[in-house]
């Protein structure tokens, strides 16, 4: 994964996954939590309606306890009275005087639509006391009140109120949505029962409390049901559903039980929040339904708006990738690729440089590191080919007189033996090594090389002329090519000095040479006596002094200089490769590489 990408995913991972994650969990936090809300609101809006409710009842009773105690009630009775039909003048003013109180007491509240009273003593129609006149309702008769069943009740209950709710006795009280109450009215002497009051109600004091509560909440969109223990809705503040079963609307099954409760389910359809708070006294229960759609509108604003924020934060990742990460990438890319050249060996690379922020120093600081690496190689170079130059110096300042040591001990020994004419030769022989050994240059050409051989094996002839023989075959086409001087001479001394020492049989060695691609190899080879593995160790590249000393004059020196003269001047691909086995003869591989004189060598 490139910087790049890291950086692209890094600011995904840690800013807009985690915002994108605590949006939800806040969103799911809150859209859960509207219903416990809206649930706990409309418990107080329903009790704060059951209390408002309460009080137009309890008003009401009020007023008609007050007519019961000031006997405007049992006047009113009194004047349909058979028994009474012979009043005196004055008894009859009075009579009317209390009627009229009655009606002023009930005008005095407009909410009342219509009142009368059941006489017991009365028969027919006869029985019935109207106070008040309503059009298109025809009272029950008496009779036939006392066979239903709240007659009983009323009876029961002894003088206090019972209420009836709208469409629950709709052959006492009428189609109109209006609350009824019926009471017993006692006579106050004897405490006797005289007859039934019966009141309406309009329902303009529950409107006026459904409309308050709606200005002065955030329910404006909650739906509000009187329902009685049965599911019938006896009073819906939108005028639409009352007379019907509430069951018929929803799709979960209510228990109409004292105290509150509420639940999510579906109304007419729709996701609803349906809240139930059951009247302490009155068989009757308080539904709100709100739509959820309506409650979690705001939720969705805000769930629209986060989206809103996370996408614009997005794109603002996506942009400040595309501008100022690639920036930023793209020109640490460039050191880096820059950085692969120099591994690779291009130590002359430079990065441009523009701007002036870090990465302006970073492209700076990185070629000043290269000019200083130059530098620094240069010196090393220079200061490694000094050591070279110097080290080459003694090698063959090791060789020369080496070399002599043997051949003029061979040429006093030809001396000693009055061989003049061998001395002749020699010191002829000589003279051709010595002529190419103070040359300046440090290489000359492998015909030359072999020259300088020659006449060192014909020297060597001399002095041990039973002792071996001699091959040279190497091609023509290579005569012309360079090789370092005084290269073969010592490897094939050691042949005649060491592996030929003590043998039994006539030594033979043999050079040949030939080109392989970019390389020359040139090969001596010996049938002597051959090396064993711990003389090999000997040979190798700059070895310390302490492994050599101990045989340095014997077999150290004159393999051991060709060999580092070699990799110290063409390089860690070219040397010297022994193999050898006691008994056996050795094989001596020289690896060089291949130009010619005048041309370029590849190290």
């Amino acid at each position: 994964m490139n910087l790049r990408l890291k950086l692209f995913t890094a600011f995904l991972a840690l800013i807009i996954i985690p915002l994108f994650v605590l949006g939800i969990v806040t969103f799911l936090v809150t859209y859960y939590s509207i219903e416990e809300k809206y649930s706990q609101q409309a418990e107080y809006s329903l009790k704060a309606i059951s209390y408002s409710i309460t009080n137009v009842f309890n008003e009401m009773n009020n007023v008609t306890d007050n007519g019961i105690a000031t006997a405007v009630f049992e006047m009113a009775l009194s004047a349909k009275d058979p028994e009474n039909q012979d009043l005196t003048d004055a008894d009859q003013l009075n009579l009317n005087a209390n009627q009229r109180n009655f009606r002023t007491l009930l005008y005095n509240h407009p909410a009342i639509s219509y009142a009368f009273l059941y006489n017991f003593k009365g028969k027919g129609q006869s029985s019935i006391v109207s106070i008040f006149t309503k059009e298109n309702f025809k009272t029950l008769p008496f009779d036939e009140f006392k066979k239903h069943p709240l007659y009983e009740q009323v009876m029961k209950l002894n003088g206090l109120p019972k209420w009836l709710a709208p469409h629950e006795y709709p052959e006492l009280t009428g189609s109109e949505p209006v609350f009824t109450q019926i009471r017993l009215v006692k006579e106050l002497s004897y405490f006797r029962n005289v007859g039934i009051l019966v009141v309406q109600v309009k329902n303009w004091e529950f409107e006026k409390i459904f409309r308050n509560l709606k200005l002065s909440s955030n329910m404006q969109d909650t739906r509000f049901l009187l329902v009685n223990d049965e599911g019938l809705i006896l009073y819906d503040h939108t005028g639409k559903l009352d007379s019907e079963t509430i069951q018929s609307h929803m799709n979960h099954s209510v228990m109409f039980k004292s105290g509150y409760q509420s639940f999510r389910g579906k109304f007419d359809g729709q996701e609803s929040i349906i809240s139930v708070y059951h009247l302490k006294e009155y068989p009757w229960s308080l539904v709100s339904v709100a739509s959820w759609h309506s409650l979690s509108q705001e939720i969705r604003v805000i769930a629209v708006w986060f989206i809103v924020i996370t996408s614009i934060c997005l794109l603002a990742a996506i942009l400040f990738n595309l501008i100022f990460m690639n920036r930023i990438t793209g020109y640490i890319g460039v050191i880096v690729r820059f950085m692969r050249k120099v591994e690779d060996g291009d130590l002359h690379v430079r990065v441009e440089t523009k701007g002036n922020d870090e990465l302006h120093l970073l492209a700076e600081g990185f070629n000043n590191l290269m000019d200083k690496m130059n530098q620094l190689f240069r010196q090393v170079k220079c200061e490694q080919d000094q050591k070279n130059k110097a080290e080459l110096r003694v090698l063959q300042a090791q060789i020369k007189p080496h070399f002599l040591f043997n051949t003029l001990e061979s040429i006093n020994a030809l001396a000693v033996q009055n061989e003049g004419k061998k001395v002749s030769q020699m010191v002829y022989r000589l003279a051709s090594i010595l002529r190419i050994s103070i040359q300046g240059n440090e290489e000359i050409t492998i015909i030359q090389e072999l020259e300088h051989l020659n006449s060192y094996l014909e020297i060597q002839k001399f002095r041990f002329e039973d002792l071996f023989d001699y091959e040279i075959d190497i091609h023509k086409e290579l005569y012309n090519h360079m090789i370092l001087k005084l290269t073969l001479q010592p490897l094939v001394e050691n042949s005649i000095q060491h592996g030929f020492e003590g043998i039994p049989y006539r030594g033979k060695i043999r050079i040949t040479g030939y080109a392989e691609s970019d390389r020359i190899l040139l090969r001596i080879e010996d049938n002597g006596i051959g090396m064993s593995s711990e003389q090999l160790k000997v040979f190798q590249y700059m070895v310390s002094e302490e492994h050599e000393k101990a045989n340095q004059e014997r077999r150290g020196l004159g393999i051991r200089s060709v060999a580092d003269r070699l990799r110290i001047h063409y390089g860690e691909r070219y040397g010297l490769f022994i193999c050898s086995h006691s008994g056996e003869g050795t094989i001596i591989q020289i690896v060089i590489p291949k130009y010619e004189w005048g041309g370029s060598r590849e190290t």
